[in-house]
């Protein structure tokens, strides 16, 4: 798999759950149940709207997927610490959402 510069991956299509448990480790994080929940909810908005989500728009489509207590930012920072809508597109093999820093 090739990464760019900033850590993501250079072709969406090398992506698996084994790469994603690469980047995760990259991250140093540990993927649970809860994380593959926001992995899949964060790869089905892409496939629908062609964009990695940043904030607002991850946590509407969280919220969406796996209701009102999962979608909260201080849910998904729990989970992927710093900046969730970058962490999870990097570790989802998405591009970095556009308008995160």
């Amino acid at each position: 798999m090739k990464l760019d510069p900033e850590g993501y991956l250079v072709k969406q299509g090398d992506w698996d759950e084994g790469v994603a448990d690469l980047l995760a480790k990259d991250e140093e994080l540990t993927l649970t149940e809860e994380h593959w929940e926001l992995i899949r909810v964060v790869r089905d908005f892409y496939a629908r709207y062609e964009m990695a989500p940043a904030m607002r728009p991850l946590v509407k489509a969280t919220k969406q997927a796996l209701g009102e207590e999962k979608g909260r930012s201080v849910y998904l920072m729990s989970l992927f610490p710093g900046s969730p809508p970058k962490r999870l597109a990097r570790i989802a093999g998405l591009p970095k959402p556009t308008n995160c820093l």
